[in-house]
C-alpha cells in the first residue's frame, strides 16, 4: 500500500512555530514530531511506500525523514516550487502512483485505521473517498433568519453539527487524468467537479481521536493530551 503525505504549506495558523519549523515537524510531546506519528502510523498499518510532498522548508523534512528506512518504509519526495493546492501535487508524480492510493495531510493526530480507509475506498469504486468527522461549530453571535425584511427567527450563539473532511482521502489514479500538472488544483475543485459529473465521492465516516495540528486550538490540545492518548496514537510503543 502506497500513500502520498502533503507537507508542503506554510503553516501560517501556527506562526511563530513554524517560522524556523515545517508544520509537520512541530513538536507532540516530549519525544515526536508529528510527521513521525504519521510515518510510524502508516507502517504500522501494513503501508510499505510513500511520496512527501514537500515545499516550504522541505529540505528540513527530507533531512529529519530520510529514506524511511527507520520505520521500514521507502520514502520518495515530490518538490513544489510554487503552491498547488491540496490535489496539485499528485498531478507531478502520476508515473510513481499506483491505482488505488492514500492521500493525507501531514499535520493530523488521529487513531484512524489508514488501511481500512483505503481497502473501504477500492471496495467502493468509487473515484474518491473522504474520511469525515463528527465537528461542532460554536457561532458567538445571536443567528437571525430574516423574510423580505422580517425576522422570522432567532437562536442565541447556536451550536452547529457539521461532517467535516479530516484531510484523509482514498484516491484512484484516473480520477486525476483530466487535469494539467504544474497547475494548481485544491480539494474543493475536485469534488466540485465529481459531484456535477454525478460520480459522488465515498465517504468514509469516522467517530474516534482526530485533531487538525494546523488549528492553534488543536494543537495545545494534542500536547496536553498526548501522554494520556500515547498508546492508543502509537500503538507498542
Amino acid at each position: 500500500m502506497h500513500a502520498v503525505i502533503l507537507a508542503g504549506g506554510k503553516g501560517v495558523r501556527l506562526r511563530p512555530y513554524t517560522t524556523a519549523l515545517p508544520k509537520p515537524l512541530v513538536p507532540i510531546g516530549d519525544q515526536h514530531a508529528i510527521l513521525e506519528i504519521v510515518l510510524r502510523q502508516l507502517a504500522d498499518a501494513g503501508f510499505t511506500s510513500c511520496t512527501i510532498a514537500i515545499g516550504h522548508l522541505g529540505h528540513i523534512i527530507r533531512a529529519y525523514v530520510g529514506n524511511g528506512a527507520r520505520w521500514g518504509l521507502r520514502v520518495g519526495y515530490s518538490t513544489e516550487d510554487s503552491p498547488l493546492g491540496t490535489m496539485g501535487p499528485l498531478l507531478t508524480m502520476m508515473d510513481r502512483l499506483p491505482e488505488h492510493f492514500l492521500v493525507m495531510n501531514g499535520d493530523i493526530l488521529t487513531d484512524l485505521d489508514y488501511s481500512d480507509v483505503l481497502r473501504q475506498h477500492t471496495a467502493s469504486g468509487a473515484p474518491l473517498t473522504v474520511a469525515t468527522y463528527a465537528r461542532k461549530v460554536a457561532i458567538d453571535f445571536g443567528v437571525l433568519t430574516t423574510d423580505e425584511g422580517r425576522i422570522v427567527g432567532f437562536a442565541e450563539k447556536p451550536t452547529m453539527d457539521y461532517r467535516v473532511s479530516m484531510g484523509v482521502y482514498g484516491l484512484i489514479r484516473d480520477t486525476l487524468a483530466p487535469y494539467t500538472p504544474g497547475l494548481p488544483l485544491g480539494f474543493d475543485e475536485l469534488m466540485l467537479d465529481l459531484l456535477k459529473a454525478d460520480t459522488p465521492p465515498h465517504a468514509y465516516d469516522f467517530d474516534g481521536y482526530w485533531l487538525d495540528i494546523g488549528r492553534p486550538d488543536d494543537y495545545d490540545r494534542a500536547n496536553a493530551e498526548f501522554t494520556t492518548y500515547r498508546s492508543m496514537l502509537l500503538k507498542g510503543a
